[in-house]
């Protein structure tokens, strides 16, 4: 039946959800819009500049609607979670006042360089700039986990009561943001984003290669894939690591992700199906046994709490965590096999043949499958820690504004599936358009260009300067809201 704190949970989600859809993109593309500017740096040619110029437009789009739907989320602290704000207020301003002050204003303000400045400062400077807007997503992603990653970890904190009931207070700020999982989380989370934004700059590189621009195409696709080896090489080590972070901190979590009720050696699972009333797993089990705790310690014979020793009304929601964990990693198995096409499409442009259609289209569809196991893998995250929205200190039940009731929450949800559809709607029809048109070759405007550039007219010039007109007027307005908002 649904309540107020199932119907306050699905929005928070929903708009979490649809938020990350944008952040992987800014961060991801961030890196590979700075690779670009370097290039031109480098180069000096008018192709590369229109390339640089290309990336500043599909980071700039993408981050205007990223600001825009995060603000929501920090808003929802306050209506629809009260309760919780009051108990983590303390811990919580630490790092949310530096995301703003040592992040969020830090790859703003440098993105109104990459936007308004480009005659005004000098190239090192303007490549630079980019570099430190990567550096400032990156940062900010980092203070935002800082935040998460305490909920799931909480230290360096005490609880005291008060007459409004119990409250976390800061004791030790270091011990708190460097929480045992902090680590862990944020380098897995980083190199997948970084992996999700080179899978996207290989697609665009393929949907180019198809059509006339072959050239940006090429050199597109070879960054892209360069990036992507890297990323998935590191995410292997992060993901070991993410796993004994889990194990050794929330091992109720750990035995919800391959549904082990009884206590001992954890095996593992490569899927199936949970049957929760008679304890067993339906489905195809890794032969290795206690693969799991080999995984985790390095040692067959781990032992492990199962399911049946944790309290009554403590254990996480089984069936949804396995099957995200294992969708997640079944995801990162499709993202090898498309690193493989990108590698050998990657050889066969070094050594001059254009790759096959079919191969180009495939590469087109990579983005989908980091995207989906970056929303499995938080789907596991915060899914596997219920009921605890604290773990072990405050339930989620409990965190809930005890004036929001079942109506407001379903009218407010309504409106946030209309709202955030047409911005979706929007956002495509925009960034595809810009993505379609590719770079395009211009004389940079007043404030617009690298000095020392060379380029010649084109007769798209036109249409990329509304492009980038209605591009910065929506970054600037976003930005004016974040600030206040801050």
């Amino acid at each position: 039946m649904l309540d107020a704190a199932m119907l306050s949970r699905f929005q928070f989600a929903f708009t979490v959800a649809y938020h990350f859809l944008f952040v992987p993109m800014s961060i991801g593309l961030g890196l590979i819009m700075a690779l670009a500017q370097t290039r031109y740096y480098k180069t000096r040619t008018p192709e590369d500049e229109a390339a640089a110029h290309f990336w500043v437009k599909v980071f700039t789009i993408t981050f205007a609607v990223g600001v825009a739907t995060g603000i929501t989320m920090e808003f929802a602290f306050g209506t629809n979670w009260a309760d919780y704000s009051r108990f983590v207020g303390d811990i919580f301003g630490a790092p949310l006042a530096a995301e703003a002050l040592l992040a969020f204003f830090l790859e703003s303000s440098f993105l109104g360089v990459l936007i308004f400045a480009k005659k005004k400062v000098s190239p090192k400077f303007y490549v630079v700039s980019s570099w430190l807007v990567w550096a400032g997503s990156c940062l900010s992603a980092l203070w935002i986990l800082i935040a998460n990653s305490w909920m799931q970890t909480p230290a360096g904190y005490r609880v005291e009561q008060t007459a409004e009931g119990a409250k976390a207070v800061l004791t030790d700020f270091w011990a708190a943001a460097l929480n045992p999982s902090i680590g862990p989380r944020f380098f897995h989370t980083v190199i997948a984003l970084l992996l999700f934004g080179a899978f996207v700059a290989i697609a665009i590189g393929a949907y180019h290669m198809r059509h006339e621009k072959k050239d940006f195409g090429r050199k597109t696709v070879v960054t892209g894939t360069i990036v992507a080896l890297v990323a998935t090489i590191a995410m292997i080590p992060a993901m070991h690591a993410q796993a004994i972070s889990v194990a050794e901190n929330q091992p109720e979590k750990l035995a919800a992700m391959e549904a082990q009720y009884e206590s001992g050696p954890a095996d593992m699972y490569i899927g199936g199906y949970v049957d929760e009333n008679g304890q067993t797993v339906i489905g195809i089990k890794v032969p290795i046994p206690g693969m799991t705790s080999i995984l985790a310690s390095g040692s067959a014979d781990t032992v492990y709490p199962g399911l049946n020793s944790v309290a009554a009304g403590d254990t996480p929601p089984v069936q949804i965590t396995f099957q995200a964990y294992h969708l997640m990693v079944v995801l990162f198995g499709l993202i090898a096999i498309w690193l493989i096409m990108a590698l050998a499409t990657t050889l066969g442009i070094r050594k001059g043949r254009d790759p096959k259609p079919g191969m180009l289209k495939a590469l087109m569809w990579g983005p989908l499958f980091p995207m989906l196991a970056i929303q499995a893998g938080w789907m596991v995250t915060e899914i596997g820690r219920q009921p605890w929205i604290v773990w072990h200190e405050l339930r989620t039940v409990d965190a809930i504004s005890q004036s929001v009731d079942v109506v407001q929450l379903s009218i407010t949800i309504l409106l946030f599936i209309v709202v955030y559809a047409f911005i979706l709607v929007m956002y495509l029809k925009i960034v595809l358009r810009v993505i379609k048109e590719g770079p395009v070759l211009a004389d940079p405007g007043p404030g617009d260009g690298l000095p020392g550039a060379h380029s010649k007219v084109s007769g798209e010039s036109a249409s990329a300067a509304k492009t980038v007109k209605g591009t910065t007027e929506a970054a600037h307005a976003a930005l004016a809201d974040e600030g206040e908002a801050r």
